[in-house]
């Protein structure tokens, strides 16, 4: 008999746990958790107090019979799931499927899987916390309930195959106000005034130093007025202020400030992060990365202490004890941090060296002596009017933890953020300007949101916990209620007066490319339809203050401070009456659907709306006798701000060009852009060239070099097999024949090739017994 299995969640991590323990322990893994609610049915008992069904799933069957298998033979059975609600309900579910018994089961926890923390863990067992298990279960209830319950809303509502979640609708919702918000957003210019003096540095050499007025200028008249005076102006320094500036680092990562970080820092995506920070946390490299604390272990800042004495000395070393400030921070973690502060660098992937070596950085800065800086404000008061000017500089006088790391922010270019030194100056001292401008510049619209600014936006608003940033981004984007993706921008032309010493005022106009974006979270015209019919009929479901407070009410329940089914039942007493009367609603309109007036051709009246497959333009209505036109909406477009103009526009394709050939060609749009068509040929039309004023000249020569590109591919046909025949593809020549493709091997000429040749190439790959190649390895079947 074996005396000890240990369980846990993960291959990676049972194979990490395994070089620890002796030869007495068994580590398996039940790869997440071994059953779920069930995924097409409800599941919930409603008038049982919301008693769960589970089931074990098909692929989990087996595993789940060897691990009972396993448990029957330990003596003892240690379920080391992770120290999270989620991990907690795996340990319950295990303990309820392998039918468990109290006396042989030990639950045991751990941050960080070392040895010295996994014998810990080991020595201090515990009972399984059915409070953090209940905690999960009735987010997990809670979610199934919204999910299954709205729907079949949005089905007949807004489209069919579309589904809804408590916290995803609600991150929709700040992704869809921020995109009205831009919409409604009017930029306001004003004149921003610049002066450059030439001033002697230390050595006696003539430098330039900048300065900025304090008040800007609304209308180019004022500026100009401005400059005018600056022309006979003396300058002069009224005052020179030096105040020393502490900077204090940041604190450790929680899982919030990792993905923000390593979003900035290294370009992850949020699921991206969790990915390879799962997979350092499974080999040991650092402690568990789902976790809203700030805080560190007295054993972590010991470490980190011998760490920044050894290679910086003690100047640079302040030890500090960071809270937690968090709204309804979860579990009371540590920090994300290296589990062996002395492992600079680690032998992993290239992803996983990149983010090991922001969290090393950022665990040693956190305990590292503040930046000392020095800065300088120089005011430049003019002789004949009240304006000032205004010079700053810093100096760091001690790096501190800068000499390590600097933490970055959203919308802001990586770098240093010190403002430069100013040369020597003293107050009284008169200056002489080189130039002065005056440069038009224009408030700025509010930004999207990266995946990065949501989460944080997400946390700010007490939505959602470490464990479900991740998850939420990801399922917004896949359910194609929002696209990361770039906004190009538009040229805007601004003004710029520039007055040189000695010289009159010089007028320029200059272009720049204002509002482009890459990497946003942009909302699609489903997600702005959904999350408008959500917010009028289900309000509470997406009020921020709801959302935030169901969250408080499960941090509750884990306390054991709140019955689960309390909470569920007070919840569904309220919204499942909601769902009921929004079903037997009957609107004139579909959701989202916008008349956008009337055809003048047929007198009939043009719509916007979503349709079965997408956004969608309708000339006609069903009441008419002719059936609607339909045509779907071009890249760009959007159901909010298309005109009716643009709207009819889409309907003057295909267009019939003439014939080339005895064929005609027609240009029309598809899914992936405009295209030209003869016979059973299709030539996408290349970028500039509109399909509304393509010529016919313009088509056949595309269609001319489609069929060369053509011609190039088909190399030898055969009129004995028409199935068979020998192409050039991406890699060179090979056979197709029947929908499968054989390779022609080196020194053979495809020309060459006669039909009876072709057939045993065939016959040979085809042969399962004969070895098969893959990147130069040749593989042999295992035969018994």
């Amino acid at each position: 008999m074996q005396k000890n299995l240990v369980i846990v969640e993960s291959p990676a991590k049972a194979k990490t746990i395994g070089k620890f323990l002796g030869k007495d322990f068994e580590v398996l893994s039940s790869y997440g958790h071994i059953r779920d609610l069930r995924k097409k049915d409800f599941s919930i008992d409603v008038n049982n107090h919301f008693e769960p069904q589970y089931e074990i799933p098909a692929d989990k069957k087996k595993l789940v019979a060897q691990l009972k298998e396993e448990a029957s033979n330990a003596e003892t059975v240690w379920l080391a799931s992770d120290e999270d609600r989620e991990g907690e309900a795996i340990a319950w579910h295990l303990y309820e499927v392998l039918n468990l018994k109290p006396e042989h089961t030990r639950r045991i926890v751990f941050h960080e899987i070392t040895k010295n923390a996994i014998l810990r863990a080991i020595e201090n067992p515990r009972q399984i916390d059915l409070n953090l298990v209940d905690a999960q279960q009735a987010r997990r209830i809670l979610d199934r309930i919204v999910g299954f319950e709205l729907s079949p809303v949005l089905w007949r509502k807004v489209k069919p195959a579309l589904s809804a979640g408590r916290v995803q609708s609600v991150a929709v919702r700040l992704i869809a106000e921020r995109e009205r918000e831009i919409q409604a957003f009017h930029s306001e210019a004003a004149y921003r005034v610049t002066a450059i003096f030439p001033v002697p540095d230390a050595n006696g050499k003539l430098v330039d130093m900048k300065a900025e007025l304090e008040h800007r200028f609304k209308t180019k008249e004022e500026a100009h007025h401005f400059l005018e005076k600056c022309k006979d102006a003396t300058f002069t320094i009224q005052d020179i202020a030096t105040r020393p500036l502490k900077k204090s680092p940041a604190a450790p990562f929680t899982t919030s400030t990792l993905q923000q970080e390593a979003a900035r820092k290294l370009g992850f995506s949020v699921a991206q992060t969790m990915m390879v920070a799962q997979s350092l946390y499974e080999s040991g490299h650092i402690t568990y990365m789902r976790t809203d604390s700030v805080n560190l272990s007295e054993l972590a800042i010991n470490a980190a202490r011998e760490t920044i004495i050894a290679k910086m000395g003690e100047r640079y070393l302040h030890s500090r004890h960071f809270t937690t400030k968090t709204k309804g921070a979860q579990e009371a973690h540590e920090a994300i941090r290296p589990t062996y502060m002395e492992n600079v660098k680690i032998e992993a992937t290239a992803q996983e060296r990149r983010l090991y070596d922001l969290i090393w950085k950022r665990t040693l800065a956190s305990q590292m002596s503040d930046a000392e800086l020095e800065k300088t404000t120089v005011t430049i008061g003019l002789s004949n009017t009240n304006e000032e000017f205004t010079a700053v500089g810093e100096v760091v006088k001690f790096d501190g933890f800068l000499r390590v790391y600097r933490e970055s922010h959203d919308d802001e270019a990586e770098g240093d953020d010190v403002a430069g030194l100013l040369p020597p100056l003293t107050q009284g001292q008169t200056l002489d300007y080189s130039s002065v401008t005056a440069t038009e510049r224009f408030t700025l619209q509010p930004p999207r949101y990266t995946e990065a600014s949501l989460v944080r936006k997400l946390e700010e608003l007490g939505i959602g916990r470490p464990s479900t940033y991740a998850p939420t981004i990801s399922t917004i984007q896949q359910r194609e209620y929002v696209v990361k993706g770039e906004k190009p921008g538009k040229e805007r032309k601004y003004e710029v007066l520039t007055l040189e010493k000695g010289k009159n005022i010089t007028e320029d106009i200059r272009t720049e490319l204002t509002g482009a974006e890459k990497s946003k979270l942009l909302p699609t015209d489903i997600g702005m339809v959904v999350n408008d019919f959500l917010t009028e009929y289900f309000p509470d479901i997406l009020d921020y203050n709801f959302t935030a407070t169901v969250e408080k009410q499960f941090d509750e329940i884990a306390e054991g401070e709140t019955k689960w089914t309390t909470v569920l039942d007070r919840f569904y007493r309220k919204f499942h009456p909601s769902v009921e009367k929004t079903l037997a609603t009957k609107n004139e309109h579909k959701a989202g659907e916008r008349l956008l007036g009337t055809d003048p051709a047929s007198g009939k009246p043009v719509s916007v709306k979503i349709g079965r497959f997408g956004p969608v333009v309708q000339i006609g209505s069903a009441d008419d006798g002719e059936k609607p036109r339909f045509s779907r909406l071009e890249k760009g477009m959007s159901i909010e701000t298309i005109t009716l103009d643009e709207a009819l526009k889409l309907f003057r394709l295909p267009r019939t060009l003439g014939e080339y050939e005895g064929a005609e060609i027609k240009v029309s749009s598809g899914r992936y852009g405009p295209y030209a068509q003869w016979k059973s040929m299709f030539a996408s039309l290349p970028q500039g060239i509109d399909p509304l004023t393509v010529t016919l000249d313009e088509a056949v020569a595309l269609i001319k070099e489609k069929q060369e590109a053509e011609a190039k591919r088909h190399i030898k046909k055969f009129d004995e097999d028409p199935e068979l025949e020998i192409m050039n593809g991406r890699y060179g020549p090979y056979i197709s024949y029947k929908g499968s493709n054989y390779k022609i091997p080196e020194g053979i000429t495809p020309e060459d090739l006669n039909l009876q040749a072709c057939m045993d190439l065939i016959k040979i790959q085809s042969d399962p017994n004969k070895p098969k190649t893959r990147r130069g390895k040749t593989t042999h079947k295992k035969t018994t």
